[in-house]
């Protein structure tokens, strides 16, 4: 009890010396094991908040927060800087469409160079999932869109919660907890700041509500969750 795996265990296995390095818990089994129980359980509690934060939208209880936060920072054409107005379009472009898919491509090439192809069909499976699982939960709510301003950037579904919202967490939290020690501050910050990026372009664009911003939030991090068990799970059956 207490040994981790022998030297070398992952030879011959796809792992990889890369993804010991990423995973260094992997040789404590004990250790692994009680982390290991955690990560589902904090993702199902994400997806039940999800749930629970649709139902209470639903009911109008996030009504005069909602509306508060998209008064205060929604752009006006009128009022706006056109460049500011231009950038927050290009951040939400990034994080939506055919180039968030690009995105998600080229990071599960890095994320295989830096752990295997394990992490690579993890981060493309929990983009993949979670935008399917944000699909489904706008058309069980059918939220509409705000309409304090003119939109001012293309939508065509309903609100919440945020795909924009969920993919971020999901694709940027998962490349967090995959990255190698020496790139993991950076991989945070990253994610950190597209997460909010996002956040903010949405709303202040008047396509979404804060809450809707939330739940994407909450519903992209609990698939990253799942990713990253998925990863480390597989890899502790290889040892």
């Amino acid at each position: 009890m207490g040994r981790g795996p022998p030297a070398g265990w992952w030879r011959g296995s796809s792992v990889g010396p890369r993804g010991a390095a990423t995973f260094p818990w992997l040789h404590h089994r004990e250790d692994y094991l009680d982390r290991h129980s955690r990560l589902p359980i904090i993702a199902a509690g994400l997806l039940l908040a999800v749930v629970l934060l649709g139902f209470a939208v639903e009911a109008g209880w996030t009504a005069a927060a909602d509306w508060q936060v998209s008064r205060a920072l929604s752009l006006r054409v009128d009022e706006s800087s056109a460049a500011f107005i231009a950038l927050m379009q290009g951040i939400s472009w990034i994080g939506g469409g055919t180039p968030r898919w690009i995105i998600v491509i080229l990071l599960c090439g890095l994320v295989w160079h830096w752990c295997g192809p394990r992490c690579a069909v993890a981060l493309g499976g929990a983009s993949l999932l979670s935008n399917l699982a944000s699909s489904l939960l706008k058309l069980g709510f059918g939220r509409t869109r705000p309409d304090l301003i003119e939109h001012l950037d293309h939508q065509t579904s309903f609100s919440y919660p945020s795909g924009h919202a969920t993919s971020a967490a999901a694709v940027y939290l998962l490349l967090a907890w995959l990255a190698p020690p020496r790139w993991r501050a950076l991989a945070w910050t990253l994610a950190f700041g597209m997460i909010i990026l996002n956040g903010f372009s949405r709303i202040m664009l008047g396509v979404h509500w804060a809450s809707d911003i939330v739940g994407g939030t909450m519903l992209g991090a609990a698939f990253a969750l799942f990713g990253t068990w998925a990863v480390a799970r597989r890899g502790l059956r290889q040892s």
